[in-house]
């Protein structure tokens, strides 16, 4: 059983879709579930995490530099298919610990982001483990965790908030600094996970919308034309982050007005879609 404090991240963390208050406000965080490496028994942690750029999350077993593995750590090399949490979607994983090289350049890149990963580290002789989970590939439509289609992209478009509000105040963290790597590859994993958030509506919301409501093609053409101006933006945002970039105030500028655009966009599709989507009447 988690200790009381997991186990209120835990419950908190499930009835809001993701989102925990207090030391973890606005934090990355995922649920990691393992299986006893001598029990089988199922386990669950509130871990925070990295992205990295693709289809991983990393997170990193530094049990805050305590001279042993987290039990999690331990249960995983046991046992690496594990499951996740992360507000939106439960999926079975792959967990791999990472070599040393790249678990070095990964470790770099976090303690870049934030430098307590290295106080962990010069407390400890262990070398902390980096942990890439890899969400395992699965047939049929994706768990809507008992949601309505409407609540479900609620969720997501809140979730892609999270994100761009951590964006904005990890770029601003960075005062007259130049990017960090880390922080390079959040971006890019945004810009990623918009887009294919955007391509799963245009090939299978939009018509299932049409087929269903023939009235709101003006509404859904409108949407499409939204969604090619936000492949714009997104296109300017990995611009403004890009390696080359040396002003730090231009990205400060840059990622404020480019956020602030695409949060604009999922609160108007949000309008428009939701009662669409849950059937409460046509788009106005």
């Amino acid at each position: 059983m988690p200790n009381s404090f997991n186990q209120q991240v835990i419950d908190e963390f499930r009835a809001r879709d993701g989102r925990v208050g207090g030391p973890f406000e606005g934090a990355r965080l995922i649920l990691l579930t393992t299986l006893g490496a001598r029990t089988g028994t199922p386990h669950t942690t509130p871990l925070g995490y990295y992205p990295d750029g693709g289809e991983r999350l990393l997170v990193i077993g530094s049990a805050g530099g305590a001279p042993r593995d987290p039990d999690w750590f331990r249960n995983l090399l046991a046992n690496p298919r594990v499951t996740v949490e992360d507000g939106v979607f439960t999926y079975e994983a792959e967990a791999t610990v990472l070599g040393r090289d790249e678990r070095d350049r990964v470790f770099a890149r976090a303690v870049q982001a934030d430098p307590g990963w290295a106080d962990y580290q010069a407390k400890t002789d262990r070398v902390i483990p980096v942990v890439a989970l890899r969400a395992l590939p699965k047939d049929g439509p994706p768990d809507l965790g008992g949601r309505s289609l409407g609540s479900y992209l609620k969720a997501v478009h809140d979730a892609f908030r999270r994100e761009l509000a951590l964006i904005r105040r990890e770029v601003a963290d960075q005062g007259t600094a130049t990017l960090g790597a880390q922080l390079r590859v959040n971006c890019l994993t945004l810009c990623q996970g918009l887009h294919n958030h955007h391509t799963g509506e245009d090939l299978g919301v939009f018509p299932l919308l049409e087929s269903r409501e023939p009235g709101t093609a003006p509404l859904l053409e409108r949407l499409r034309r939204e969604h090619a101006r936000i492949a714009e933006l997104l296109e300017e945002l990995r611009g403004a982050v890009a390696p080359g970039e040396t002003d730090p105030a231009r990205v400060r500028s840059e990622v404020d007005r480019l956020t602030g655009e695409l949060e604009a966009h999922l609160t108007y599709e949000e309008e428009q879609l939701i009662p669409l989507l849950d059937g409460a009447g046509a788009p106005s």
